[in-house]
C-alpha cells in the first residue's frame, strides 16, 4: 500500500531565460487532499508550508532535485502474521489493526516510508511468545485461539509499544481466521446447511397449505366458494350460476338414475314370475303321468303362486289333473282292488283301475 508516502518523482533542474528573471517550475505534480509536499533541497527535506497556496516559483521547489507526497491523515491498517496450530498442515492467521497517523512529513520523506506495514508486521514478528497461544490448538477451535491472541496483544502493545518514526501508532485489535481452505469448507457446509433449512421450511409451509386445503374441501363446495369470495379470487354471479347448473345436472342425474332403477325392478320382477309359472308349468307336466299325485294340492300351489290366474298351459294341466280324480276307469277292476288302492296318506291314487266301483 502506497502509505504514508504516496508518491515520489524526480525533478529536473529550471534553468534560466534571458529574457525572463523569474523562473517558475512546471513539473510538480499534482497534491491530493491530505497530502503535504517535501521537497529535498541538498541534501535536506523541507516541507512546503502547509496551508499556503502553491507557488511553482518558490526558492524551495526551483532547487529541489526531488518531491514526496506525505498523505498526514489518520489511516486504519491491517497487519497479518501467520500462527501454527496442531496440525502442520493447516495455521491460523492473525490480523492485528493499527490507527497510524503521520507527525514528522520531512521525517516520514527521509525514511522513505512507502508502506507503513512493512515495520508493524516487523513489530508482530518481534513477539515471540505469540505462536504458543495457538500451537496447542486445533484448527476447528479458532475462537479460543482468537480469545488468546486477543489478550496476547493487548498486553504486548502495553508492554512494547509499536513505533515508527515520524508517527503515531497505536494498536486497535487482532482478529484470528482459520486457513483459507477451512474458511472455504465451513462456508460450503453453511451454504448447504441453509439451502436444507430452506428446503425443509418449504416443505413444511407446502404441507401446512395442503393440510389447511383439505381441511377447506372437506367442508363442501360451498365453503370453497365461500373462502374464494372472501379473498375476491371468484365473483358471486359466476359461484350462483355454477351452483345452479350443477343443482339442475345433479337433479337430472337423479330422475335419470331413479327412472332406470324402476324400469330394473320392475323388469326383474316380470322375469322372475315368469321363470315361476315357467317351473310350475313344467312340474305340473311332470306330475300330469305320476300315480301318486294330490291334485288338489298342486292346483293350490299354483293360484297361489300365479294371484288366483292360471295360465293357458296350468289350465289345461289341471283339466287333466281334474279327470283323473273324476273316478274314469278301465275295466277289469275288482273291489278288492279298490280296497288296496286306498292307502293311509288318504286319497292318493295307487292304480286307476282302482277308481272303477
Amino acid at each position: 500500500m502506497n502509505y504514508p508516502v504516496i508518491a515520489e518523482h524526480i525533478l529536473a533542474t529550471v534553468q534560466g531565460t534571458w529574457w525572463s528573471r523569474r523562473r517558475r517550475r512546471e513539473d510538480v505534480p499534482p497534491l491530493p487532499p491530505g497530502a503535504a509536499y517535501v521537497f529535498r533541497v541538498g541534501g535536506n527535506y523541507r516541507m512546503f508550508p502547509e496551508g499556503l497556496v502553491f507557488d511553482p516559483s518558490h526558492p524551495d521547489v526551483l532547487d529541489a532535485s526531488s518531491v514526496s507526497l506525505v498523505d498526514t491523515r489518520a489511516r486504519l491498517v491491517d497487519v497479518e502474521r501467520p500462527l501454527p496450530s496442531m496440525s502442520e498442515a493447516d495455521n491460523f492467521t492473525m490480523r492485528a489493526s493499527f490507527t497510524c497517523q503521520v507527525t514528522d512529513p520531512i521525517v516520514i520523506a527521509r525514511q522513505g516510508i512507502i508502506d507503513v506495514t512493512v515495520p508493524l508486521r516487523a513489530y508482530l514478528m518481534g513477539d515471540s511468545d505469540l505462536p504458543r497461544v495457538s500451537a496447542g490448538h486445533r484448527v476447528e477451535e479458532v475462537n479460543a485461539v482468537r480469545t488468546e491472541a486477543s489478550h496476547r496483544m493487548t498486553a504486548y502493545s502495553a508492554i512494547v509499544p509499536p513505533r515508527v518514526a515520524g508517527m503515531s501508532v497505536e494498536f486497535v485489535s487482532a482478529e484470528v481466521h482459520a486457513s483459507d481452505d477451512l474458511r472455504d469448507w465451513e462456508q460450503k457446509l453453511r451454504d448447504e446447511r441453509r439451502s436444507w433449512e430452506l428446503q425443509r421450511g418449504q416443505r413444511d409451509f407446502e404441507t401446512e397449505d395442503a393440510r389447511r386445503i383439505a381441511e377447506l374441501l372437506s367442508q363442501g363446495s360451498d365453503h370453497v366458494d365461500a373462502f374464494g369470495i372472501a379473498r375476491k379470487e371468484m365473483d358471486v354471479t359466476e359461484v350462483a350460476a355454477r351452483i345452479h347448473r350443477i343443482t339442475d345436472e345433479e337433479s337430472a342425474r337423479r330422475h335419470t338414475a331413479e327412472t332406470a332403477e324402476r324400469s330394473h325392478a320392475q323388469a326383474r320382477e316380470t322375469a322372475e314370475a315368469q321363470m315361476r309359472r315357467d317351473m310350475l308349468l313344467t312340474l305340473l307336466r311332470q306330475m300330469g303321468g305320476s300315480e301318486y299325485v294330490d291334485y288338489h294340492q298342486v292346483l293350490e300351489q299354483v293360484l297361489r303362486e300365479t294371484g288366483g290366474q292360471a295360465a293357458p298351459g296350468i289350465s289345461a294341466a289341471a283339466d287333466t289333473a281334474r279327470m283323473v280324480e273324476s273316478g274314469h276307469t278301465r275295466p277289469g277292476s275288482t273291489a278288492a282292488g279298490r280296497e288296496g288302492a286306498r292307502d293311509a296318506q288318504g286319497g292318493f291314487v295307487k292304480d286307476e283301475d282302482d277308481l272303477v266301483d
